[in-house]
């Protein structure tokens, strides 16, 4: 039976995506490392989830600096995922069951042992030289000189955003390790170099791309001094690189390079930090040709303070209030992306929910609420089953260069070791990053050797073997609630309506599609609570569509047990 959406140019409002993280969903080889052919075996568990599109994490050649996103050949596959030939029994196992593939792609930086790199960085006239940031020392300062890099930026994976070459006597700059140079687009024939290789790909059967932080392409061709934050040695160099001055031209142009003419249904999605409503309209708007979808962060920040690793618990209403404005910015034009999970985030049902004694009640209950908005849902691998944050103990434990790098500069600064880990156990990438847990043998079923990565000890209760045999199971109401998006009309295409906006802990909201009327209700607490709702007499009488708990035989109306989830639905 076939998942595929339907043939026109909105298909995806009614899709939902699924991550996979290559090097820790199933490895075939045994080797410890996760790879396509692992991913092709778990296809029909996919289909079975009922998922539409499949966005791959990177499988280029790299150095793996940082887990695959330095990519040192754009159009390759790293021997450690596999082949090209494994690429493309991938791609047709996925069109073979009504499914499409989304490629991740960087471009807003490249490994420095790309071939780009190594001719750019070969002399101060090579024909690449102007195809990454080179720039010389401060005036007055000799290179090398603490405090000569040409600006004050810093770079997110610590430390300054400038590395010396000291073969040519000029800083290149890198906005994460510098490992990653930055691709300068102000130069056509980087751009040319570019759009021909995303062709390459959708010629290869490719259904579109999901861009890493795509918003920083464009940079102010200055590159002005960051003010410097309190607390920080550096400036923040954000206001000239976050949608700067040519990122709607680069993105319009990305599109008419390589979808123009084509026939054929694809997805373009954006991943950009520090997007605002306004920006994301203009970037979704159909007529202006840019992109389809942008994923913004703005809900997964209110946790934290002048910094990811600064945590606080997470206020309801202020989330509400995140997500809200965006439903109501993207109302009538452009769309949303709607995830809590991905490679770069700690597990939702840790982070939000309850991992202890209602880890699956609460794991249900954040997916009804986050599915149920309008807008495209993601799912992460194992997001699914419920998976948690991992217990790592000491920082041999973590792999990921964000995690380690700050360590070691928070250390260095005086920080208590205690005091860093806690945090790194809280927000690290790494809990993202464990294997994925498929059944209750060694290793979760996910190698037969030694995984990169430990495996979280509670694969033994927490795996999809036994989430598939239960039909309660967290995997089984995701799999309701995508079945749901699909067979429902208003749960793609309805208005959205917010209620109870100052509730600290009811999450409640309606969408509206012609006569048909939904109300999602969720509970973020471990106590029972009352959801005082307009007209909460005649919902409690309507149908009761989805929940994560058996219905009550006799209990007040719209009374939630701990982390309870409800879906009503009423004809008008």
């Amino acid at each position: 039976m076939s998942n595929r959406p339907p043939e026109d140019g909105n298909w995806w409002k009614s899709a939902v995506v699924y991550q996979v993280y290559p090097r820790s969903f199933l490895d075939s080889d045994g080797d410890g490392m996760g790879d396509l052919p692992g991913i092709s075996a778990r296809l029909d568990y996919l289909a079975k989830l009922g998922i539409d599109v499949l966005w791959l994490s990177p499988v280029y050649p790299s150095p793996q600096d940082d887990n695959g996103y330095d990519i040192s050949d754009y159009q390759g596959i790293d021997p450690m995922f596999g082949s090209l030939a494994d690429f493309d029994a991938l791609v047709t196992g996925l069109h073979e069951r009504g499914m499409k593939l989304v490629m991740d792609l960087v471009v807003n930086h490249s490994s420095d042992e790309h071939p780009w790199f190594v001719e750019s960085r070969s002399g101060r006239d090579s024909p690449k030289r102007d195809w990454y940031w080179w720039r010389s020392a401060r005036d007055g300062m000799a290179a090398g000189d603490p405090g000569a890099e040409p600006n004050n930026w810093g770079s997110f994976f610590s430390g300054s955003a400038w590395q010396l070459d000291t073969a040519s006597g000029e800083y290149y700059l890198h906005l994460f390790s510098h490992k990653q140079p930055d691709l300068n687009w102000e130069n056509p024939a980087l751009r040319s170099a570019i759009y021909s290789m995303m062709r390459w790909w959708v010629d290869r059967g490719v259904d579109g791309f999901r861009m890493d932080v795509v918003n920083f392409i464009s940079k102010d061709p200055a590159l002005p001094e960051g003010h410097v934050l309190t607390g920080s040695s550096f400036g923040d160099g954000a206001p000239f690189y976050i949608c700067g001055p040519r990122i709607h031209e680069f993105l319009a142009e990305m599109r008419r390079e390589v979808f123009g003419g084509r026939e054929g249904a694809f997805l373009t999605v954006g991943e950009m930090p520090g997007v605002t409503i306004d920006e994301a309209v203009l970037f979704t708007d159909p007529e202006r040709g840019e992109v389809d979808m942008v994923f913004q962060f703005e809900h997964v920040q209110l946790d934290q303070g002048a910094t990811k690793w600064d945590v606080h618990p997470l206020q309801l209403t202020d989330l509400k209030a995140s997500l809200g404005r965006w439903q109501a910015g993207l109302a009538d034009v452009g769309w949303n992306s709607l995830y809590w999970d991905n490679h770069d985030q700690p597990r939702v049902v840790s982070r939000f929910g309850d991992d202890g004694e209602f880890r699956e009640q609460s794991a249900k209950m954040l997916a009804t609420v986050l599915h149920l908005h309008r807008g495209t849902p993601y799912v992460y691998q194992g997001e699914e089953l419920g998976m948690t944050n991992a217990p790592f103990a000491r920082i041999g434990d973590f792999r990921d260069i964000e995690s380690l790098n700050y360590y070691r500069t928070a250390i260095a600064g005086g920080a208590h070791v205690d005091d860093v880990l806690a945090s790194l156990r809280q927000m690290g990438r790494d809990n993202a990053r464990t294997p994925m847990q498929w059944d209750a043998t060694t290793h979760a079923g996910f190698t037969s050797g030694t995984p990169w990565i430990a495996v979280n000890p509670n694969y033994v209760e927490i795996n999809a073997e036994a989430a598939l045999a239960a039909e309660g199971s967290v995997f089984h109401h995701y799999r309701r609630l995508i079945a749901l998006r699909h067979e429902e009309p208003v749960v793609a295409h309805g208005d959205f309506t917010m209620l109870l906006a100052r509730d600290p802990v009811v999450y409640a909201f309606t969408r509206r599609l012609a006569d048909v009327e939904l109300l999602v209700l969720g509970n973020f607490s471990a106590e029972p609570v009352t959801a005082d709702v307009p007209s909460a007499a005649e919902w409690a009488a309507a149908q009761l569509l989805l929940g994560n708990y058996p219905p009550y035989d006799d209990a007040p109306a719209l009374v939630l047990r701990p982390w309870e989830a409800r879906v009503y639905r009423r004809q008008l």
